[in-house]
């Protein structure tokens, strides 16, 4: 049974937080996880005039003491305080306490009230520490201990007594100037004579960015409809269609890209889609059934003012669709199944993995859950422990950092929306709080995520993250055909999801955890069609017509998953390389006198150049990620492979103009030598991004060598989607992803030591009864 979400006690219950802080962050909460009440489980201008001075007394020793007077002051009295510094692991999420310390640690150094007022707050963030900080926190710092990771030698550096102080990284958007500048506070603390004294943050840098606009905000979302809604020409179009009830109308605000110099960043720009609902009394109505079409409005957000407005053709509504809606029994005019009984998902012994704060074990995996505003869930310091090879390193960060949603039809509005889902919105901060038996089943954790809002202010998504396991059919199975005698295993896997919606559609992303040793990446969509609106007898080809006046145009879904990967490879190490395979045939002749020959081929990819590769089914294509310096029991290179599933490329020319933000799309495959600074495909900020290529496109051009280096894999899938009349009124789940697999990882098979199921219950019509899953007499036969 599902567990229920419940807030966690503070790591330090003494420490006081300040008024601000608690109203802000809702209290001095970690991002949590829920405990389980199930009653059968167990118990680049640089210091500008964006700052003024600070000083710099936040780093004291911890016996030192500062009297609570000297602490200093913000425009708006005593800055939030925060739980004592190194409390947290380097990577664990920021919590709310800290996302108001480096809010007001910021607004305190703007230089002017003005600079204070106009500062919007985009993303608050974790500066994620290097690789060899991570590797102390979990060698000496933070339970399961593992001083494996970092091997003293005789005469070595000392180990440190503490941790460096976390940090955070702001996107800070100047309303007034428009300007975007980037800021890094260190999460410090200044210690007071009196229990818990005031805490605040310093200012270690900040950047004005030239040239760009951050990912839009919710909040101008919404004063952009309002605006568009007020405006005279705009309600005197409506009225031409027949709407003069505004509260129908739902402006969709979308980002305009980038098309020609008029979407140059040098204003912040929306255009938005327009569509109308029928009754006002409904709010669950399908709105988005009946678009408005003919209408061109340009806003500028910035300012909140209407640019440009023009009722270019009067196309009618659509009349409203019988099957429009897609709520509950009589709500939505229909009649649900009557014939759907109870699916229990029942743990009576409690689950298998182990949670401490960020910190997951499962069946020999372990690794550490994060989130961010940009990309959502993150995994980290994926590794297996393998018997007597103790805990052998995966991955070191696995996340899907951008998509984009580009359309097929070449008219107006729709060949404009080309939506950078991640990079334009955000996909953490757009996450679900999720329900309990809907979303996930079983005995679940659930962790909360913490954002800052566009004021500033912390802003909490309950149960974000969703931690469970799934049964996932059978493992493996052999049956001696001689004997009658089977052995077979059930699977199960480990799963950590979160989902979000962006405009129209949701958007599930799932890791998945195996007991093979399998990583599978899943993205599941679903939601609502983008439509268009027909001309009475209009048919377009671009795309289908799924109702009277309504068409979905046809579009594709691409994203891209960033893999650091670290296979065998302790901190420290770069002994990683990526291998290609593709199955050849074998020429005919002496070495195939059959014609039935052929065998697998592989190449190094020794740089970047070649390392821009796309899947190929009918050659089997895969690619191996292998350590130069450790082997099997064969002697081969110890190694993952990286398995595609259904893929696809862009279907627009190379002429498009979205494609200039979107090159990485161009291959599914790229591989880069890890550096810090290369996080994000198309760059940080591709809202009307005016540089052509930049990101992935642009970096491999140096291109590195990659024979024995530490590796970044970006793989991109995507899917196609030509609408059917099943996808209305809500689209069914639509499956995507790939899989990470060990190849010669292991010496044998590691699920051959899963024990037989031998509580498993078999339903009959009388009752219900156990019903072993293995053999009891295999032993004495044998």
């Amino acid at each position: 049974m599902a567990s229920t979400s419940e807030k966690a006690t503070p790591l330090f219950p003494e420490a006081s937080i300040s008024a601000s802080a608690t109203a802000a962050a809702g209290g001095a909460e970690v991002w949590t996880t829920a405990d389980n009440n199930d009653p059968m489980a167990p118990q680049l201008k640089k210091d500008g005039p964006l700052m003024k001075p600070i000083v710099d007394d936040s780093i004291t020793n911890s016996s030192a003491t500062t009297h609570p007077s000297s602490t200093p002051k913000g425009p708006g009295g005593t800055l939030p305080s925060m739980l004592r510094v190194q409390t947290r692991h380097p990577l664990d999420p920021l919590t709310a306490a800290e996302i108001s310390v480096a809010v007001a640690t910021v607004r305190a150094a703007g230089s002017t009230p003005e600079v204070r007022d106009s500062m919007r707050f985009i993303e608050v963030g974790l500066v994620e520490p290097p690789k060899n900080v991570v590797a102390l926190a979990d060698a000496y710092f933070f339970p399961p201990f593992q001083p494996s990771l970092l091997l003293r030698t005789k005469g070595g550096p000392a180990i440190p007594s503490k941790l460096p102080p976390r940090q955070a990284r702001l996107i800070v958007y100047n309303k007034k100037s428009n300007e975007t500048s980037i800021w890094i506070v260190e999460l410090s603390e200044v210690h007071a004579v009196t229990r818990g004294g005031h805490h605040r943050g310093k200012v270690i840098s900040s950047n004005v960015v030239p040239n760009v606009q951050p990912p839009m905000d919710a909040v101008e979302y919404a004063e952009c409809e309002a605006v568009v809604k007020e405006y005279p020409p705009f309600r005197e179009a409506m009225k031409k269609r027949g709407i003069e009830d505004l509260d129908l109308v739902m402006v969709d605000p979308w980002c305009v890209g980038y098309h020609s110099e008029a979407d140059a960043p040098n204003r912040r720009l929306a255009k938005p889609l327009i569509f109308c609902r029928t009754e006002s009394d409904c709010p669950m109505e399908n709105g988005y059934a009946r678009p408005v079409e003919g209408i061109h409005v340009l806003v500028d957000i910035q300012n909140m003012v209407v640019l440009e407005f023009e009722d270019r053709k009067l196309v009618p509504l659509p009349p409203p669709d019988p099957l429009r809606n897609y709520t509950a029994g009589e709500t939505r005019g229909g009649v649900d199944r009557s014939d759907v009984k109870p699916l229990q998902i029942v743990q009576p012994d409690g689950p298998s993995f182990r949670v401490d704060g960020h910190f997951v074990q499962w069946q020999k995996w372990n690794f550490r859950i994060g989130f961010t505003p940009r990309e959502g869930l993150v995994i980290y310091s994926v590794a297996y422990v393998d018997g007597s090879r103790g805990r052998r390193p995966v991955a070191h960060r696995l996340s899907f950092v951008e998509m984009v949603v580009p359309y097929g039809d070449p008219n107006d509005p729709h060949y404009r929306k080309n939506a950078f889902d991640a990079g334009e919105d955000g996909l953490g901060k757009n996450a679900h709080s999720l329900k309990k038996g809907c979303d996930c089943l079983g005995f679940i954790k659930y962790f909360d995520a913490h954002f800052t809002n566009f004021t500033g202010g912390v802003e909490t998504i309950e149960n974000c993250v969703c931690l469970h396991e799934e049964d996932h059919g059978i493992l493996w199975k052999h049956q001696d055909w001689r004997t009658g005698l089977a052995e077979v295993r059930r699977s199960r896997r480990l799963t950590v999801s979160f989902i979000c919606t962006v405009a129209n559609y949701e958007y599930g992303f799932f890791w998945h955890f195996y007991q093979d040793g399998k990583i599978e990446a899943e993205v599941k969509l679903t939601g609502i069609l983008s439509l268009g609106a027909l001309q009475p007898g209009e048919v377009r080809k671009f795309g289908t017509t799924i109702a009277p006046g309504l068409y979905a145009p046809v579009h594709q879904h691409f994203f891209v998953a960033r893999m650091d990967m670290a296979v065998d490879c302790k901190p420290g190490e770069a002994y990683n390389q990526v291998v290609e395979v593709n199955v050849k045939v074998e020429e005919p002749g002496k070495h195939n006198p059959h014609n039935n020959a052929f065998y697998a081929e592989e190449k190094l990819l020794k740089t970047e150049l070649e390392a821009m590769r796309d899947c190929n089914p009918s050659a089997a294509r895969h690619w191996i990620i292998r350590n130069t310096r450790t082997v099997n029991r064969t002697g081969q290179l110890t190694g993952y492979k990286l398995m595609p599933g259904s893929n696809c490329l862009p279907l627009a020319r190379a002429e498009a103009k979205f494609l200039r933000r979107a090159a990485f799309l161009k291959h599914n495959l790229w591989v880069t030598p890890y550096s810090p600074d290369e996080k994000f495909p198309g760059g940080e900020f591709p809202n009307q991004n005016p540089r052509v290529g930049e990101g992935l496109a642009t970096w491999v051009k140096q291109n590195r060598p990659l024979e024995e280096t530490d590796i970044v894999l970006w793989y991109i899938f995507g899917i196609t989607h030509v609408p059917r009349l099943e996808d209305w009124p809500v689209m069914p789940v639509e499956h995507i992803g790939f899989t990470l697999m060990p190849h010669g990882f292991f010496n044998c098979s590691p699920a051959v030591d899963v024990p037989p199921s031998s509580g498993e219950f078999d339903v009959k019509e009388n009752g219900i009864m156990a019903k072993p899953c293995h053999n009891g007499g295999v032993m004495s036969k044998l």
